[in-house]
């Protein structure tokens, strides 16, 4: 099992690099996960980051791609909710690589 620190605090990863407890998740851990990742955040890069939070809230899962970009198109709008948009943001795969930042479990649709 791998971990990071950030700001002093150990935090254990899966074998993919996505945390092993997600209540440990914070805005720097998502910085940090990020500059692994190659991704430099933005506000649109946080607007993904904080729906995924709130619909894994919500339902206790992390959504796969084909419902990440219907749940976004209905609640962000049709320009944000596509494949094409998401991908330009995270291009390792949106449901996987902005999980990965946002903190949650690998999605069940991710490969």
């Amino acid at each position: 099992m791998e971990a990071i620190t950030v700001k002093g605090k150990t935090l254990e990863l899966d074998g993919d690099g996505f945390l092993v407890n997600p209540d440990e998740w914070n805005p720097d851990v998502a910085n940090y996960i990020a500059a692994i990742e190659g991704i430099q955040m933005t506000e649109h890069h946080w607007e993904v980051v904080n729906f995924l939070r709130d619909y894994y809230k919500q339902y206790q899962i992390a959504p796969m791609i084909k419902i990440l970009v219907n749940e976004i198109g209905n609640k962000i709008g049709s320009e944000k909710g596509n494949t094409k948009y998401l991908y330009k943001l995270y291009p390792c795969g949106p449901a996987k690589q902005a999980c990965k930042i946002a903190g949650l479990p690998k999605s069940t649709g991710c490969v």
